[in-house]
């Protein structure tokens, strides 16, 4: 589960096995007893559990701020 990048206690990770097929470039997000899985394209919450509004509204700006390196990380690790 290489993990992309920290944020206020959140860690931003993608897992190993994404599926088959692959889904498109998306990033997870887990800290403070919740979690959240966002696509970059806008960027926008996928599915989220144990947190609230503001916090997932914070985390996406995040994941739009380093979109381009979590999709650089993407690429580097899936080829």
């Amino acid at each position: 589960m290489p993990v992309v990048f920290r944020y206020q206690g959140f860690r931003f990770f993608f897992y190993s096995n994404e599926g088959h097929p692959r889904e498109p470039v998306h990033i997870h997000a887990v800290g403070e007893g919740g979690e959240a899985k966002f696509w970059l394209h806008p960027a926008h919450v996928a599915t989220s559990d144990g947190l609230d509004p503001r916090t997932l509204r914070e985390l996406t700006r995040v994941v739009d701020e380093h979109s381009e390196l979590i999709e650089r990380s993407w690429h580097e690790y899936f080829g």
